[in-house]
């Protein structure tokens, strides 16, 4: 069963109920669009006890809001009772909300190409909105007042920057301008949030059109603090050089690609990102530049390649260098690390090492910092194909413990 078939299940079972029920949002939007939807939600005539009561497998999670989740199979579909909301002291939820009809229900969505409704069992759409003619303008507008829209949850001026990044539509003028009129409020919402609708933004091919809007509203700038200007449009070209596809820590290097490290680390804190993404992130920044040195020695081009996120770091190298003045100079210098690399063949990048703390420590070694300066010199001869064998290793630490003693001596 797909979502879309176990959403219409869950229809013919409210209709046969005597309830309205329809296809409700953005699973609307993108059928009209022929794109394919990854949700369909349903909306209802049937309040959340009467939902319960007709369907076996359900989690009350939103019941109070009018949301229920059915279950069917392995499938979620949420389904809310039509209602109005009012009352949004906080900027993000509702104080009062009160169950109403499909047209009401309508006018407190947020844009218009997502408050329309689709009857699928008299293949109906039903638009009180004007969201097909949106559709057809390629226009992302709110419902309404667009301040007022705004005010009642603040994370929706990103959201409308996301779908005219997503679906490739402008924003319509009044929208836009109420965007960069409360853009400073942004950060009345939660740093999780805003992260799910960045990362929307910058994962997607249409990235540096996104970024763009964000920096021209001010949404940049309020979210991270500082970040305006040269290192905006840096960002926004950086980023519109990247590959189709990449992941979010890349993307936000990117975005910060004219930034000091420390200040793009300090600035994502508010997204509370994983531990992972920060390492991500952190190394990516770190090590620009770094590709681009034609005297790196083998064993140094052996651990970046051994390590998760090297390809990554070529890719941003590449995008830096792709919108720089001098960009013909470092582009020839990754073209030819990339021979270099393929010249390689399948030789084991990080191999084991051909002595362990044991064996160094039996031939000599102290315990402590001189230990660990030996291992790790050793291991860089190995991995510059210096030393091949268990027995090459031991006479070059003898003559490594040899030549420290006499210095320190």
């Amino acid at each position: 069963m797909t979502n879309k078939q176990a959403a219409i299940k869950i229809i013919k079972r409210l209709s046969r109920d005597g309830f309205q029920a329809l296809l409700a949002g953005g699973c609307v939007r993108d059928m009209l669009l022929g794109r394919p939807a990854s949700d369909y939600d349903v909306a209802t005539s049937a309040q959340p006890g009467d939902v319960i009561k007709l369907f076996r497998r359900t989690l009350k999670v939103g019941a109070k809001f009018g949301v229920v989740i059915v279950l069917l199979e392995d499938k979620q579909v949420e389904v809310a009772t039509f209602r109005t909301e009012t009352g949004y002291a906080d900027g993000r939820h509702p104080s009062v909300v009160k169950f109403a009809n499909a047209a009401e229900d309508a006018s407190r969505r947020d844009f218009t190409i997502n408050g329309m409704f689709y009857d699928p069992l008299r293949e109906k759409v039903i638009d009180y909105v004007d969201g097909r003619a949106d559709l057809k303008k390629e226009l992302v507008r709110t419902i309404g007042k667009p301040k007022e829209r705004f005010s009642e949850d603040y994370l929706r001026m990103l959201r409308a920057v996301r779908f005219s990044t997503q679906l490739g539509f402008a924003i319509e003028p009044l929208t836009w301008s109420a965007i960069c009129s409360n853009a400073k409020n942004i950060t009345k919402i939660s740093g999780e949030r805003i992260a799910i609708e960045l990362e929307a933004i910058l994962v997607n091919p249409n990235r540096s059109a996104g970024t763009s809007m964000l920096a021209k509203s001010g949404l940049a700038e309020a979210i991270f603090s500082g970040f305006v200007g040269e290192q905006a449009e840096f960002a926004v070209s950086v980023l519109g050089q990247l590959r189709k596809k990449v992941d979010f820590a890349l993307a936000l290097a990117s975005l910060f690609a004219g930034c000091p490290t420390e200040f793009a680390r300090e600035r994502c804190q508010i997204l509370k990102l994983s531990r992972s993404q920060n390492k991500h992130i952190k190394f990516l920044l770190t090590n620009r530049g770094k590709l681009l040195d034609e005297k790196m020695s083998l064993a140094e081009l052996k651990m970046f390649l051994a390590g998760p996120y090297f390809w990554d770091l070529y890719e941003l190298q590449r995008a830096i260098q792709k919108v720089k003045a001098d960009a013909k100079e470092g582009i020839a210098a990754l073209s030819k690390l990339r021979k270099r690399i393929k010249a390689l063949g399948d030789v084991e990048l990080r191999p084991k090492p051909l002595l362990n703390g044991h064996d160094l420590i039996r031939l000599g070694a102290v315990p402590g910092p001189a230990l660990g300066q030996l291992s790790e010199e050793m291991y860089i001869a190995q991995l510059e194909g210096e030393l091949q064998t268990p027995q090459q290793a031991q006479g070059w630490v003898q003559k490594w413990l040899q030549k420290h003693r006499m210095t320190e001596k």
